[in-house]
């Protein structure tokens, strides 16, 4: 029989060897940030995103036993992703770096399976388990913290201060007693307000909570509806996802290089190329990768509001032929961005 230790450092190690930079234990107690949770939904700051309030997700999200009854530890995870160019570096259109290679919904769950087996293998028998990665309804942040994997940052991040914020989250529920690290209980970000002045939306709240109707990452990707004409501007050339808060984060100058399976170049090379992507196009370009997530319709009325904020008179010809598109959505966003770029090219005769 293992100790319990030898065991714990044992699936450390593993864990390591497939690819998870960071890993800890906690137990299936019920979070500490539940009531910060129904607060943000009771304020609507989770915008459409309805599912988040459904009774299943709240019972699930304050009782992690609701997940798993026989759940005795939770192992939580963490992979790198590559952090994004400094601004002014490669392409004007921005896509969150997490998004410029694999979908991690596609490779970690494989990671957590083959690391469930090597550990039923150590022990001789099976256990019960549950796996996510951004999938679930729990607080996995919160689950992050009391794991002693880092702190919740003012731009809601997990961060670690020796790896930044650069990492995607991932726990597994065990029937299996594993003694709990230490929770990471120091807050590090101090009197810093960076990423609360860098955004431009305003979308990050006092609380350590964002006003989701207004973030980027939102509204380019969850968002299924029209764009609300107040924050179009603000949202600049990125087409899906932001890292804006992450990359003015001072502890992100210890991010280290990411997952290789994740790496990749930036999938939207050409906002005007994009714009003409028809749907089976679109679906091969992006098929097995984050970006799809959006869906063409989405995807389009994004970079149509990305090339208008670029003021590009060379994007007209492109944006005059998807007036005719079959997404009355996607004509919208169009016609929007016809007359932003008229607009500032009147701007610019009139100074």
């Amino acid at each position: 029989m293992i100790p319990p230790k030898d065991l714990k450092d044992r699936i450390k190690t593993k864990s390591k060897q497939l690819g998870f930079i960071l890993a800890g234990v906690t137990t299936p107690e019920p979070p500490s940030h539940t009531s910060t949770f129904e607060n943000w939904l009771a304020q609507g700051h989770h915008g459409t995103m309805e599912y988040l309030a459904t009774e299943r997700s709240l019972t699930r999200r304050a009782n992690p036993r609701e997940i798993l009854p026989e759940c005795k530890s939770i192992l939580v995870l963490a992979t790198p992703y590559n952090p994004p160019l400094p601004a002014g570096e490669g392409l004007g259109v921005r896509v969150a770096s997490y998004a410029c290679g694999a979908d991690y919904h596609d490779i970690l769950p494989l990671r957590m399976k083959e690391l469930v087996q090597w550990i039923e293998s150590q022990i001789g028998g099976p256990i019960k388990n549950r796996w996510y990665t951004d999938t679930g309804p729990i607080l996995e942040r919160d689950l992050a913290q009391r794991a002693g994997l880092g702190w919740i940052g003012k731009n809601t991040c997990l961060i670690n201060p020796k790896q930044g914020s650069y990492f995607l989250l991932s726990e597994i529920f065990l029937d299996l007693p594993l003694e709990p690290d230490p929770a990471f209980v120091t807050d590090h970000c101090g009197s810093c307000t960076r990423c609360i002045e860098a955004c431009p939306t305003d979308c990050i709240l006092p609380n350590r909570t964002i006003d989701a109707t207004r973030c980027i990452s939102y509204l380019t990707i969850e968002l299924k509806d029209d764009i609300p004409l107040d924050l179009r501007e603000k949202i600049g050339a990125w087409v899906f996802g932001c890292d804006i808060c992450q990359m003015v984060c001072p502890w992100n100058r210890f991010a280290l290089e990411g997952d290789p399976d994740f790496a990749g170049d930036d999938p939207s090379p050409s906002l005007t190329e994009d714009l003409t992507l028809t749907p089976q196009a679109f679906n091969e370009r992006f098929k097995g990768t984050p970006v799809k997530r959006a869906r063409r319709r989405g995807y389009l009325r994004n970079v149509a509001v990305a090339l208008g904020n670029t003021g590009d008179m060379h994007a007209l010809p492109v944006l005059q032929n998807a007036l005719n598109d079959e997404e009355p959505m996607i004509r919208e966003h169009t016609q929007w961005a016809i007359e932003q770029i008229s607009k500032q090219a009147n701007e610019q005769i009139s100074k």
